[in-house]
């Protein structure tokens, strides 16, 4: 019998707070800034990922965060990020689908979600931004 699923909210939680403050470091004009693109550089391969604020409220922020290469044939991945300013803390809300994340799955589903994908998706953003900010170049330094 499968043990039930049960979510870590701490480290959720702790990885929502880390992706905020990497997404500060990448956009630290982000009231004033409705967009920025920057190359990434990683063994002799190149992209350009976007940042492109979506909606603006007193206080969240939605951005879509993409990424594109030279190979067309390559799906990119395009995630919708809510940032929390009063919280501190940007959360995956979906993909580029549109269709909101549950917190917690079942398994199997219709859909083949994986039980903990919001998580393992918040998780991917971090690393993805932590790249970003390694290995990102822009024409005008932002950081």
């Amino acid at each position: 019998m499968r043990k039930r699923y049960i979510p870590d909210l701490v480290k959720q939680m702790a990885d929502c707070e880390a992706n905020y403050l990497r997404l500060m470091r990448l956009m630290p004009d982000i009231e004033e800034c409705n967009e920025r693109e920057f190359e990434v550089h990683w063994q002799q391969q190149q992209s350009t990922v976007r940042l492109q604020i979506e909606e603006r409220f007193k206080y969240t922020t939605t951005v879509v965060v993409s990424q594109s290469f030279d190979h067309s044939w390559l799906e990119v991945p395009s995630l919708v990020v809510r940032i929390y300013h009063d919280a501190r803390a940007a959360e995956v809300i979906c993909m580029k689908s549109r269709r909101q994340l549950r917190g917690v799955y079942s398994y199997p589903n219709t859909q083949m979600h994986q039980r903990d994908e919001k998580a393992q998706l918040n998780q991917y953003l971090g690393e993805w931004l932590s790249h970003c900010l390694t290995h990102g170049h822009e024409a005008e330094p932002v950081f």
